[in-house]
């Protein structure tokens, strides 16, 4: 870590990084696990194919509506009891889970487990936000979602693991089951960073030019004063307040969500329009996983020495450049090539992304009340995500799967025209080391 850190923070970041991250990490193994999985379990209680698929996109949907009340909650009643309900909460619908009876019942203990991920998830974004300072927050928010990334890279292998182990898969619920135990007795019983440390007389306070307060009643007039740091506000305040960030540089951050969510999708789909058998299928997707998660930390190096479109930019071009290429290969020769050769330059312009939905988030909210806006900001970015599997869905059925990954290359040129144009204008630059 730099020597412009701060004490507390760095003293905080590595000390107690276990409480920092391990709750995150444990979420996503847990989740990771699990959700290949769902499929399975929804067709032993007889589903059959679009049943199942139902049941796999509840959680999406769970996800986009829990962002709002989310926020409401953290704000009201802090992190750390949002992230310790959620976890019981979300232990409870594990447990309904495994128990289930119907499908209306596994439907319904799936949408409480959405909806304990998006709290959690804000709880914790809200927390880094508020005391991460400005010249390492890309760094901290990058591990962030690097430990959630771990998680989810090696939850489906744990699955299988289980899987052969038990010969059912409700051995991975069980296994999300454990994590969030663990979860919830850290959350309640590990030592708190920002009380430690503040004991210790280093509380981290976030440092640098910050600019929500600004942006508070940016409507695209001028104005003639800020929001009060101090005066906290709802969450359809705060996304009325804001709203011309939100409906500017949001929808630029929701398209890079999309395109995210799309490369789950289509890559697949490309794999199987080839006839490449699923074993190699699995293996170039674990590629791009794996080039993902190695630039987890480098993310968040661009983004504090350089800015942050020095890593949103070049990442959505890359994405966007490698699916409006790939669209015109499906009858080459070498298709499987450039096959291969797509899906690299997608994980590596992924990986070049990771954290950047939460650090511009971070760095766009009011400083004293992170939450609402927070709660609005990745409402607008999971729509981004719900979004593109059905629009990859609907231009498929119209035109071709060739066509369909076209349409997701051209959102991508527009998402990186909309973070050029918008980054500059409503981020502040890391300070200079």
């Amino acid at each position: 870590m730099s020597d412009s850190l701060d004490p507390g923070t760095r003293r905080m970041l590595w000390r107690f990084a276990p409480m920092i991250y391990g709750p995150t990490l444990l979420f996503g193994l847990g989740e990771g696990a699990l959700l290949p999985l769902l499929p399975v379990i929804a067709a032993g209680l007889g589903a059959d194919v679009s049943e199942a698929a139902l049941v796999a996109s509840v959680i999406v949907v769970a996800r986009l509506i829990g962002n709002l009340p989310a926020g409401w909650a953290v704000a009201r009643i802090g992190e750390r009891w949002t992230m310790g309900a959620a976890g019981l909460l979300a232990l409870i619908g594990v447990g309904a889970t495994i128990f289930a009876s119907s499908i209306a019942m596994l439907c319904a203990a799936v949408f409480v487990v959405g909806l304990c991920s998006s709290a959690f998830g804000l709880a914790r974004h809200a927390f880094m936000t508020m005391r991460v300072p400005l010249g390492y927050r890309a760094r901290a928010l990058s591990m962030l979602g690097g430990a959630y990334r771990l998680g989810m890279f090696t939850g489906p292998f744990a699955a299988a693991g289980l899987l052969a182990l038990f010969a059912s898969p409700l051995a991975a619920a069980w296994f999300f089951a454990a994590c969030l135990a663990v979860l919830v007795l850290l959350v309640a019983f590990g030592t708190d960073p920002e009380e430690q440390i503040a004991a210790e007389g280093l509380t981290p306070v976030p440092t640098g030019p910050r600019i929500a307060d600004d942006l508070a009643d940016d409507s695209g007039e001028s104005t003639t004063g800020s929001i009060p740091a101090a005066e906290r506000v709802g969450v359809f305040r705060s996304l009325w307040r804001h709203r011309a960030v939100l409906a500017r540089l949001g929808l630029a951050a929701a398209s890079l969500s999309g395109i995210r969510q799309a490369r789950i999708y289509l890559l697949p789909l490309w794999g199987v329009s080839l006839g490449l058998d699923a074993q190699t299928i699995a293996l170039v997707i674990g590629l791009t996983g794996a080039l993902e998660f190695t630039l987890f930390y480098a993310s968040g190096q661009i983004m504090d020495r350089w800015g942050r479109l020095w890593a949103s930019l070049p990442s959505m071009l890359l994405m966007s450049a490698a699916f409006l290429g790939l669209a015109f290969t499906h009858d080459l020769d070498a298709r499987f090539g450039w096959f291969v050769a797509a899906a690299t330059v997608i994980g590596i312009g992924n990986g070049l992304s990771s954290g950047i939905l939460m650090t511009l988030g971070a760095d766009l909210a009011p400083p004293a009340d992170p939450a609402p806006f927070l709660g609005s900001w990745r409402t607008l970015t999971d729509a981004g995500g719900a979004a593109a599997p059905l629009l990859v869905a609907g231009a498929t059925a119209l035109w071709s799967l060739p066509a369909a990954t076209a349409v997701i290359g051209i959102l991508g040129l527009f998402g990186a025209l909309g973070f050029w144009r918008y980054v500059p204008r409503y981020v502040p630059r890391p300070p200079r080391r």
